[in-house]
């Protein structure tokens, strides 16, 4: 039977960094399978949103409940917690890659030491992914030697190789060159069309509109408009909104 509850249900959370509220009590929820664009202005709460998701920051108040995973209980345990990061796959707008490891051995290194495959399974999995995202003949390269591009592919079959059942994307092609924006979002893409409950805090305004099932716009902390992207993008309702659009480009890239 398909589960219906939703991938991540918020109500009501907040986020406090001293004396600056970055969240005041925003509600919603991702349902499977389901894609959701996050965007806004810089400084709007879009990335600390994306990173309560996954319990990098910890919400000050309301409910947030992450594939069935209450990360507002108090008594959230250290082993649900790791569950969790199982579970969830993020990107950053940075790589993170270890520069001392080949692209096959990033690839390899959590889901030996987290998920305790053996090498082969791991360096199966690892090829498979690296397939995927178009890079199978980079195996042995070092960081180093890949553009920006190959590098956020290979962030990506890094986050894959852990079987997450939801993947966070923080803008994932703001560091990039404008001619390699393309061949991230291309991945993206298929992840999309294959069913990957994704959310994806961007300023690719093309991608969202055709990728994504819903947007949410937020401003100053709350969702100042959300709902089907098409609906949203084209007609936007609030002036707010508007005026963000109106900022943004929708060439493809």
């Amino acid at each position: 039977m398909e589960d219906s509850t939703p991938a991540i249900a918020f109500e009501q959370i907040e986020k406090s960094f001293g004396s600056l509220k970055v969240l005041q009590g925003i509600s919603g929820s991702i349902n499977r399978g389901e894609v959701v664009a996050v965007i806004g202005s810089s400084g709007c709460g879009k990335s600390t949103l994306l990173r309560c998701f996954n319990r990098l920051e910890t919400i000050n108040g309301g409910r947030l409940v992450v594939n069935g995973i209450d990360l507002s209980s108090p008594k959230l345990s250290q082993k649900h917690l790791r569950r969790l990061r199982t579970q969830v796959g993020m990107v950053f707008q940075q790589f993170n890659l270890f520069p001392h490891l080949s692209v096959l051995e990033n690839l390899m290194l959590a889901p030996r030491q987290v998920l305790g495959q053996s090498r082969a399974e791991s360096e199966k999995q690892a090829q498979f992914y690296l397939e995927k995202v178009g890079l199978p003949e980079k195996a042995i390269a070092y960081p180093e030697q890949l553009s920006g591009g190959q590098k956020q592919r290979v962030a990506i079959a890094r986050s894959l190789c852990m079987n997450p059942q939801i993947m966070l994307f923080d803008e994932p092609t703001s560091a990039l060159d404008p001619e390699l924006v393309g061949e991230v979002l291309l991945v993206m893409q298929q992840l999309a069309e294959e069913g990957m409950t994704m959310v994806v805090v961007t300023h690719e305004m093309q991608f969202a509109r055709e990728v994504a099932n819903r947007v949410l716009f937020l401003n100053k902390g709350q969702v100042e408009e959300e709902g089907k992207a098409q609906q949203v993008l084209n007609d936007p309702k609030s002036d707010r909104l508007r005026a963000f659009l109106s900022r943004m480009s929708f060439v493809s890239q």
